[in-house]
């Protein structure tokens, strides 16, 4: 049984991966801002058996983020994994100017990766070992029209995780897992038009999230020794 820390646990990816994980007998423990759909998650889990707690968790709160892992090591001596896994997607041109959201982006999908890598090295060190996994994107291989600042972020969240790969001892497991287009509340958040049209035809073939909690539980599965840095997991029809 592993101590796994799940950001983003409220809906698409984290929900499933909190799902897929507690059904294989780990203590889950969900971040997310709608704590109510946390809360909501956790019965479900409990009553199938498994372990779930909740927190209300912002990630691009520094000191949250930081209570968020602290607490799990107080009332569990330990965490053997973080999935870092919050993201939000809303895609516009460059030249529509949403700052707001361009600055949200980087504020969530970057940001909020360090501040989970801040917060959790400290006990990894202690305790001798864990795993780092981080939720990148497909689009961190590549650019797009109307996902320039989004791939960026996902190029950087790559990069960060994989220097974090390098510079930590070998006893610190690392994966990158980036999905492709995935069925989730992602796209919700589009507001330019064009964008949100184009997002219609790109999700026409979507994996079930469940696809990317698999690959998750691939990764953390392995015996000692071995690491599964990356993982690129796409719909088939995806190109």
């Amino acid at each position: 049984m592993k101590v796994v820390l799940i950001t983003g646990a409220s809906s698409g990816i984290g929900h499933a991966t909190a799902v897929r994980l507690a059904a294989e007998g780990h203590h889950v423990v969900l971040g997310a801002r709608r704590k109510d759909r946390l809360d909501a998650l956790a019965e479900q889990i409990r009553a199938a058996g498994g372990r779930a707690e909740v927190h209300a968790l912002d990630v691009t709160d520094r000191d949250d983020v930081a209570a968020f892992a602290d607490a799990a090591v107080r009332d569990h001596g330990r965490i053997d994994v973080f999935v870092a896994n919050a993201g939000v997607m809303p895609l516009s041109r460059l030249d529509s100017r949403h700052v707001d959201e361009w600055d949200r982006m980087l504020d969530v999908n970057v940001r909020g990766l360090l501040h989970g890598i801040a917060a959790t090295l400290p006990h990894f060190e202690r305790q001798g070992g864990g795993h780092f996994v981080t939720i990148a994107s497909t689009g961190a291989y590549e650019v797009v029209p109307t996902a320039a600042v989004y791939c960026a972020t996902k190029h950087a969240a790559r990069a960060i995780t994989e220097g974090l790969r390098l510079e930590s001892d070998p006893s610190l497991r690392v994966t990158t897992i980036s999905p492709g287009v995935v069925e989730s509340e992602l796209a919700d958040t589009i507001t330019e038009p064009g964008a949100k049209e184009a997002m219609v035809a790109y999700r026409a073939h979507a994996m079930p999230p469940d696809a990317i909690a698999a690959a998750i539980s691939y990764a953390i599965g392995q015996p000692d020794g071995v690491d599964v840095n990356e993982l690129v997991v796409r719909p088939a029809a995806q190109r």
